[in-house]
């Protein structure tokens, strides 16, 4: 299966953070959901992906093809949607579309109109009138109407109210049907990637925890509450954080048939959410064990 990026032990260090031999893969025709917490290195891993930072060592390579040698080509095959404003603002939708259709040699009048029309855009108000909602639709107008292969996203449904959310994920999902398009969709809000994500990619502190098919991680991964009389050196090792309670404990396993086999119906298992994943990874890579009342 092909893979629309790659990134091979590349590192990049700053005060205080490091991205450290660091690889991911990106299948292309599906939507990869990107996340971690704060300040655990997705912008970084974006902006080397974008070309915005260069890596210290490693390779980044787009559709096979490094920014060395191909950075012009590269570009012009992707589509980057942010979360903040990056079109200028006191000119008209109509006026920055002549600014970057120059730019793109597969620009479409016909798709550009086409979204125009899709998300009620109006060509003629300056740009600063547009709410953040119109701003993100105005944003993925641009990113279709030059038949991008890749698009980008970095928090495009951050600060957008429920109704827009799921009208933007269902657009999405409509531009996925060809199986030609690749989304890398960063987001804190992880629920959006319930509804739209067929891979996930979790990054914490600099480092690659897992990539794994949506699904897959349900069939992985557990939440397990049990007493707290359950717990000893050995057994508290399957766990990846916990938390206890004066009622009992729980904890997250990332190897839900081994647990049941351990414990049997002694404990109780659930399914995860993403957030549970990222704040028990946290938990467990800071090395404490939280108690709770």
């Amino acid at each position: 299966m092909e893979n629309v990026i790659e990134l091979n032990n590349v590192t990049k260090s700053f005060k205080g953070f490091e991205l450290k031999d660091f690889s991911i893969s990106v299948k292309k025709g599906f939507v990869t959901g990107f996340i971690g917490g704060n300040g655990v290195g997705k912008s970084t891993t974006i902006k080397l992906i974008m070309n915005l930072l260069r890596p210290d060592s490693g390779e980044v390579a787009l559709f096979g093809m490094n920014y060395r040698e191909n950075e012009r080509e590269i570009k012009q095959r992707i589509g980057f949607v942010f979360d903040n404003n990056i079109l200028y603002e006191n000119i008209t939708l109509s006026e920055m579309k002549k600014i970057i259709k120059p730019a793109y040699k597969n620009w479409d009048d016909t798709v550009f109109q086409h979204y125009v029309n899709v998300f009620e855009l109006p060509l003629k108000k300056q740009i600063k009138t547009f709410s953040k909602g119109m701003l993100m639709k105005a944003s993925l107008t641009f990113a279709l109407s030059h038949h991008a292969e890749l698009i980008i996203m970095d928090e495009p449904t951050s600060g957008l109210d429920p109704i827009f959310r799921r009208e933007l994920l269902d657009i999405l999902h409509d531009i996925m049907q060809n199986g030609e398009k690749t989304i890398f969709f960063s987001t804190h809000i992880t629920t959006d990637l319930d509804r739209i994500a067929d891979y996930i990619t979790f990054i914490h502190n600099g480092q690659h925890i897992f990539t794994k098919e949506h699904y897959k991680i349900e069939e992985d991964y557990a939440i397990v509450k049990g007493e707290t009389n359950l717990l000893d050196r050995d057994t508290e090792r399957e766990f990846i954080g916990i938390r206890r309670s004066n009622y009992g404990f729980e904890a997250l396993t990332t190897n839900r048939q081994r647990t049941q086999n351990i414990f049997g119906n002694t404990v109780i298992l659930e399914k995860p959410t993403l957030e549970d994943i990222m704040l028990y990874t946290k938990k467990g890579n800071d090395k404490y064990v939280e108690s709770y009342s």
